[in-house]
């Protein structure tokens, strides 16, 4: 009965980290405008996330950003074996971000960010092919990143800080593909944990040799997620000596957030009207081996994940057209970290091309609007989940199909200068 308890919550957990693959690039209006590229581009307070050596580098003294952004995204399923197909529910998510920076002589600044680079919200319909393997999640994280940036020289600056998370997920799904109790009502089995606490930090380089070229570098630490207080509830189970009990256990889990380096360039040209920006990232998601899960009762199980480490290569123009209009356009490719026989519906996602766009306008000398626009579209798959074992079974099972994602995510923002 304690083996097939931690198989069923194993099985949830790793859907968290999951969608911790999942990264929709958010961070700023500006920079998302731009294909998100950024660690060599100086335009606000956001420069704080992108590379934080770059704070130094902003005119103003005191500079503040803020905004937030809807993401409305949607998956489509289909198996023509089985005629089988379902799209997930369309859920608005709304990823925010708040940035502060002070400059205090030529040489020193320091600055606050507030942003939340992880999140998921699926929905499916109830008792779809799939709901063995998820009915919904919704798993968040927010950042807090205290910041401090020193000009060595007058071409060159370095910066960084400690990364404070706080996570947070609620998960369910049937327990089985068929499984019920004595009244038909299928099993489930549902996850929740929030106000969960993890640690890693940043650092950033950034080389300007004249007015009109820049080089960046920054690197943001692996951060695991730490779920000590957790709770697994299990509903509607047989009464039987080879299923779990009804009710609530403990769980403690870690769960990774890759390491990222990503380096990049920016040019203007043309009077400085025109700038380009080219960013290449590299998550490091090869970390992710496996889960290991200690029960209450001692125990432990381990599930292997397998992920690769993965690439993203971006795009970005900015065009000054009035004193008062600056507009932007963008691209970029992002490669998923999952392996083939990994692909989950928990958060499914593949191989990605972001288009982008957005405007600025200076209202005035001090306080400016963002407008940014994301069409993201992930190449069509058609793949498998080759690891899940109903309860009683002796060997796993593959749920695969065919899976078309998309999302949708308009924002806008402020900065003010001073």
């Amino acid at each position: 009965m304690n083996k097939l308890k931690a198989l069923a919550v194993l099985l949830l957990i790793s859907s968290m980290a999951y969608a911790g693959g999942y990264r929709v690039s958010t961070q700023s209006n500006r920079q998302l405008a731009m294909g998100h590229t950024g660690v060599a581009v100086v335009n606000n307070a956001d420069i704080l996330f992108f590379n934080p050596a770059g704070i130094v580098h902003l005119e103003n003294k005191l500079n503040f950003s803020a905004g937030g952004f809807g993401v409305i995204s949607s998956v489509k399923y289909q198996n023509s074996e089985f005629g089988t197909s379902s799209e997930t529910e369309s859920p608005t998510g709304t990823p925010v971000y708040a940035y502060g920076t002070y400059k205090i002589n030529e040489k020193l600044a320091v600055g606050l960010g507030i942003y939340t680079p992880f999140g998921s919200n699926v929905t499916w319909d109830t008792n779809w092919a799939g709901s063995h393997l998820v009915n919904e999640i919704d798993l968040s994280a927010i950042f807090i990143q205290p910041t401090v940036a020193y000009k060595l020289f007058d071409s060159v600056s370095i910066g960084g800080g400690p990364i404070i998370a706080i996570g947070g997920v609620s998960f369910n799904r049937n327990a089985g593909r068929s499984l019920t109790n004595e009244q038909g009502e299928r099993s489930n089995v549902a996850i929740e944990d929030s106000g969960v606490l993890a640690y890693g930090w940043t650092a950033g380089l950034m080389f300007t040799p004249n007015d009109r070229f820049a080089f960046g570098f920054n690197y943001r630490s692996l951060i695991n997620i730490e779920s000590t207080e957790g709770t697994a509830t299990f509903s509607n189970f047989p009464n039987s000596s080879l299923t779990p009990d009804n009710g609530d256990t403990g769980f403690t889990a870690t769960l990774p957030l890759p390491a990222e380096i990503t380096v990049g360039l920016s040019h203007k040209f043309f009077n400085d009207k025109l700038l380009l920006a080219f960013d290449y990232n590299r998550a490091l998601w090869s970390e992710y081996e496996s889960l290991d899960l200690v029960f209450e009762n001692g125990s432990t199980s381990i599930n292997p994940r397998n992920y690769k480490d993965s690439s993203t290569w971006r795009l970005g123009a900015q065009y000054t057209a009035t004193d008062k209009l600056i507009l932007r356009a963008g691209y970029y490719f992002d490669e998923s970290p999952v392996q083939s026989g990994f692909f989950a519906p928990e958060t499914p996602r593949n191989d990605s091309n972001g288009y982008t766009f957005g405007f600025t306008y200076q209202v005035n000398s001090k306080l400016a609007v963002d407008a940014s626009f994301l069409y993201l579209r992930f190449k069509e798959i058609d793949e498998s989940y080759d690891f899940f074992t109903d309860p009683g079974a002796s060997s796993p099972s593959t749920f695969g199909g065919t899976y078309k994602s998309q999302a949708l995510i308009p924002g806008i923002g402020v900065t003010y200068s001073m």
